[in-house]
């Protein structure tokens, strides 16, 4: 019988059957117990089945993505595994002589036990040591969801993103005299152009900016990124359609990806701009919410490269992803192509399966444990609750406008 550190509480009663032993094997399986959701496992072949809680604490990623590593769990997103009594013991971004916080460990039912032929799980301490006895009529507890964050979410409708810029479309794919369907916030918009201005009625604005047609759907309230840092040549990236909420995908862009860097940021109207140097790079993050991102790097040769990636929420289930990269000075064809081949390939690393992919990204800080490492993505989360504040002031002022123009 596997025991964890999970201390007792009132509300448990019994043994739950969860599962079939036989089904539960190295791959992690969501199941439920007295309306709790665990994920079983087995750390080792033909080894006892352990129970621990179904998402990693520090993005929320489902485990049931995880892989079992030397008779540990190991998280799919940014490496952190786990021991079978749910301690944490190791965090990549950390470093490996790190301890990781007390906050980063998993937590588990008091008991598991298998007999006759079942799993059974004990959320809480029992008077009854042993599971009862199978019978014909068992059969595993329905699965509950995962609880859901205590905070804001930002998904891809949330009705504050009507009141900031979004793109749409490249700017060279609506010629004069054409138009152009596209899908933002769950609507569909029609753009077109006549006499070199473009309009998507009845949108508060329409706009050229970066090579790109923007639209808002209500007067916006944000800001825009400053402009290019290296002059030379761009390339933009076919666009890629993601069921990712953007939030969501554009806090996984953010990580530095190297043990120990820790990126110095500076809070700026709408946004941040993030430093950071690794292995003789430097990297300027720029960073507008909602969805606006400018990577500017200077490597070792004195070579400089940027990354401008642009996000449009096109649904609850969609997003779409512009991508344009630029090489200083004067680059050959043949080296932008490899610039944007690297990019496509760093973009499509991050099309896995990402917590709260539809769901939306959690802004309370407690919902999930940060890092010194995560320092940008806490940024990116305060500018985002700053954005819907913002706009809901925004709305109750315009509504407040339209009652005295009533009343009048």
């Amino acid at each position: 019988m596997a025991l964890s550190r999970t201390p007792p509480s009132p509300g448990g009663t019994g043994w739950f059957p969860v599962a079939r032993a036989a089904d539960v094997g190295g791959t992690p399986l969501l199941v439920g117990a007295g309306g709790r959701p665990w994920v079983v496992v087995r750390l080792r072949p033909g080894g006892e089945v352990t129970a621990l809680s179904p998402r990693c604490p520090h993005r929320l990623l489902p485990l049931t993505s995880a892989e079992v590593v030397g008779g540990e769990l190991r998280c799919a997103g940014h490496g952190w595994t786990f021991a079978a009594d749910g301690r944490c013991r190791d965090v990549p971004a950390l470093g490996p002589d790190a301890v990781p916080p007390p906050r980063a460990d998993l937590s588990a039912p008091w008991a598991v036990e298998e007999r006759d032929g079942w799993v059974w799980v004990a959320n809480d301490r029992t008077l009854h040591h042993r599971p009862p006895r199978a019978v014909a009529g068992t059969t595993a507890e329905p699965v509950p969801a995962p609880a859901a964050p205590t905070g804001p979410v930002v998904a891809n409708q949330e009705p504050a993103l009507a009141r900031a810029w979004h793109p749409v479309a490249r700017a060279d794919q609506l010629g004069e005299g054409g138009w152009l369907a596209v899908a933002l916030l769950g609507t569909t918009w029609t753009l077109q152009r006549r006499g070199g201005v473009v309009t998507a009625e009845p949108a508060a604005g329409v706009r050229e900016r970066d090579g790109a047609l923007w639209v808002a759907p209500e007067p916006p309230v944000t800001t825009d990124l400053p402009a290019e840092a290296f002059p030379g040549r761009t390339q933009w990236l076919p666009a890629v359609r993601t069921a990712t909420a953007a939030a969501v995908l554009l806090d996984a862009v953010l990580d530095p990806g190297v043990p120990g860097v820790v990126p110095t940021t500076t809070p700026v109207p709408g946004g941040c701009t993030a430093r950071w140097e690794d292995g003789g790079r430097r990297v300027v993050v720029h960073l507008r919410a909602p969805f606006q991102l400018r990577r500017d790097e200077v490597l070792a040769d004195g070579t400089t490269r940027s990354l401008l990636l642009l996000l449009q929420p096109e649904d609850a289930d969609s997003t779409l992803v512009h991508a344009r990269v630029a090489l200083g000075g004067r680059p050959s064809r043949v080296q932008l192509a490899a610039e944007a081949d690297r990019v496509q390939a760093e973009l499509a690393a991050l099309d896995r399966p990402l917590p709260g992919a539809g769901t939306g990204l959690p802004l309370t800080p407690r919902d999930e444990v940060h890092l010194p490492t995560d320092r940008l993505g806490v940024a990116y989360r305060h500018a985002l609750a700053d954005l819907l504040v913002t706009a809901r002031v925004a709305a109750e002022a315009t509504e407040e406008d339209h009652d005295h123009v009533a009343a009048a």
